[in-house]
């Protein structure tokens, strides 16, 4: 019998004085058998960092043609294409072919940088693609934010994040690869 994903209730807060948005988002984001708690907080986090009224996740990792996180416009057309982890350049290239914005949010600590040194010259040529990297100990301290129901606070100021919850609280700043 194939394992089912884990369903999480989400309430996302944010506040990002950087681009002047205030809002609230209630979510319901499922987590497939295969994923970590560390890469369900990077999507939470890249939703946070991109947030808006028509941003939302795809059906997910079963499909190929779609990002996980995006947003289309009413006709169709996708304006921001999320990318996770360390992807080949073949599948960026496709979703920078196929969207107006592409964001790259990679985490996995020592084999950042030599998948970015094998990488940049070829992602260099688009230049709808952004690359930033979440540093490895923040992306293992999110994780200790997961419980089935959440309610998260994010505070953006200045390029740095304050992640808390009624009970910690953690700041982290990313890396930009490629602006």
């Amino acid at each position: 019998m194939a394992l089912k994903a884990t369903v999480y209730k989400t309430t996302l807060q944010i506040a990002d004085m950087d681009r002047h948005y205030y809002c609230d988002h209630n979510l319901t984001v499922a987590q497939h058998p295969s994923e970590t708690d560390e890469r369900l907080m990077v999507r939470l986090l890249a939703f946070v960092l991109n947030a808006s009224d028509t941003l939302a996740f795809s059906k997910g990792l079963c499909v190929d043609d779609e990002a996980e996180l995006w947003d289309v416009s009413l006709s169709g057309e996708i304006n921001l294409w999320v990318a996770f982890g360390q992807p080949d350049e073949k599948w960026l290239r496709k979703a920078a072919g196929r969207s107006k914005s592409v964001m790259l949010y990679t985490y996995g600590g020592r084999s950042v940088p030599i998948w970015w040194q094998q990488n940049q010259s070829a992602f260099n040529r688009y230049d709808n693609l952004t690359v930033v990297n979440i540093p490895e100990d923040a992306v293992k301290a999110m994780a200790a934010f997961v419980e089935r129901t959440m309610t998260l606070q994010f505070s953006l100021s200045e390029g740095e994040i304050l992640l808390s919850n009624a009970h910690d609280s953690l700041t982290i700043e990313l890396e930009t690869l490629k602006p």
